[in-house]
């Protein structure tokens, strides 16, 4: 009987949660519709482009190696200022 109990917790727990983050979504959806406010729909588009780029990303194997290079370069001291990259960078233009 025990079992029964809480495994009927758990689905509700699990639904409640699913059932209040379709009414955020719903509710947000529908205030998104409804609003005519340029600058609200242009700062909620920027919040959803930052927390896409803090979701997890994952590198290729060449990618890593290329990180693995970069941090050598650092460590190492193989590196450029700005106005180096911008001389180097004007110089292969001409």
């Amino acid at each position: 009987m025990e079992k029964i109990v809480h495994l009927i917790l758990y689905f509700y727990k699990n639904t409640f949660k699913m059932n209040t983050l379709n009414n955020l979504k719903n509710n947000l959806i529908s205030r998104i519709v409804a609003t005519e406010n340029e600058k609200l729909l242009n700062v909620i588009i920027s919040i959803f482009e930052v927390s896409k780029s803090e979701e997890k990303t994952t590198f290729s194997l060449e990618q890593l190696e290329m990180l693995k290079m970069s941090e050598e370069d650092i460590k190492y001291g193989r590196l450029y200022s700005e106005e180096e990259v911008d001389k180097l960078d004007a110089e292969w233009m001409n």
